[in-house]
């Protein structure tokens, strides 16, 4: 088990193409997934939930039965005579490869796959400006989609495609739509947490002190900050995570190095992504799994419901195929892919989540735009500051 050691330290939607670039400078990466690996890298690719009290839900819910799908642009529109296409991915390719391979087989085109971190990834854009290879980006958080929007590098995407999800789920401009749906969760051990917290501020309760397990530089942990950030501003949020330091979680890796070590009885509670633990079910079994995931409360901040989601660049090379592959995301076998494989919920109306997952309809996030959760350096320059972030 990789455990990282942290280095103590020595709603503005406005993220400058300078300040952007400097997220390579502040961190190693933001995580792309439970078993990825940093830096970037080419490739051709041919429990029993406890759920909050009910509430209504800050956004509507994707897998709501009285609502119907419309017609997947992916399956109207004339097919693409092959080709290929450039996406830089900070979704792992483990866990999207399989759906990758499948959209080269129905579509004839060709995925150069170059993946990394969505953070990373997201300055190397900005970096590359009008010069950039990529036709498409595909992200693990709608923060690092969020700031090449701001630089004025992604092209609005067809009304066609944006009527497929709910308007809480895509960018407010259409520069990118989100195409699955994740929850903050704190994953625990039953045996040494019975009655686990269900709020961020249960977590500096001084009996969860040194029992807590985070992963520093993944992007829906530093995408939970951000959030944290805009509802409870600035001077709130530094509060609550310098109080959280004083807690000495534990840093690791990645998510699903987090979770394992709760699994394993390491640590008690971990913050991680909902489908880590469906994720660890479907490899060991569930009578090898002790963990569990507890949803938190209504509102919580803990509880973010964050997507995956994509863009096309305005200078695509490849715009015609980049369009064909946003779409096939968005489309029924896209979403079912997403529901049945990675257990993360489906975000166009009508596609059912896996029956193990609670209905998105049972969550209460807190209410955010996801388009507020751009400001990843102001999050990294805060959590060095405090002595959470992994230099």
């Amino acid at each position: 088990m990789r455990v990282l050691k942290i280095r103590r330290p020595r709603p503005a939607r406005v993220l400058s193409v300078a300040g952007a670039l400097g997220l390579v400078a502040l961190v190693a990466g933001c995580g792309s997934g439970s078993a990825g690996s940093s830096g970037t890298s080419a490739s051709t690719a041919g429990s029993s939930a406890v759920s909050p009290a009910s509430a209504a839900s800050a956004v509507p819910p994707a897998d709501s039965a009285a609502a119907s799908a419309p017609a997947s642009p992916a399956a109207s529109a004339a097919p693409v005579a092959g080709g290929t296409l450039v996406l830089y991915s900070g979704r792992n390719k483990d866990l999207v490869g399989p759906l990758l391979e499948q959209f080269t087989a129905d579509t004839g085109v060709q995925v150069e796959f170059r993946g990394g971190d969505s953070g990373e990834l997201a300055a190397q854009i900005l970096t590359e400006g009008d010069a950039s290879p990529a036709d498409v980006f595909f992200s693990q958080d709608a923060g690092a989609l969020g700031a090449v929007t701001q630089a004025g590098l992604f092209a609005a995407l067809p009304a066609a495609t944006l009527d497929r999800v709910p308007a809480a789920y895509a960018a407010d401009d259409g520069t990118w739509a989100g195409v699955s749906g994740r929850a903050r969760v704190v994953v625990y051990n039953p045996t040494l947490a019975p009655t686990p917290p269900d709020t961020v501020d249960g977590l500096l309760d001084p009996q969860w002190k040194g029992q807590i397990g985070y992963a520093p530089t993944n992007a829906s942990w530093q995408a939970f900050v951000t959030g944290l950030r805009v509802l409870r501003g600035e001077d709130g949020a530094r509060q609550w995570l310098t109080a959280f330091a004083a807690q000495e979680p534990k840093p690791f890796e990645r998510n699903g190095a987090v979770r394992d070590a709760v699994n394993t009885g390491e640590i008690a509670l971990g913050l991680v992504n909902h489908y880590y633990l469906y994720e660890k079910i479907a490899a060991d079994g569930a009578a090898a799994v002790t963990a569990q995931n507890r949803f938190m409360a209504a509102g919580d901040p803990g509880g973010l419901l964050n997507v995956a989601g994509v863009g096309v660049l305005k200078t695509a090379p490849n715009a015609e195929q980049a369009q064909v592959f946003v779409d096939y995301l968005l489309s029924d076998a896209g979403q079912e892919y997403f529901a049945t494989k990675t257990k993360e919920y489906p975000l166009v109306p009508g596609i059912a989540a896996a029956p193990e997952v609670p209905p998105l309809a049972d969550l209460s996030p807190p209410q955010i735009d996801l388009s507020d959760l751009a400001s990843l350096e102001q999050t990294q320059q805060l959590l060095s500051e405090v002595g959470l972030l992994t230099r």
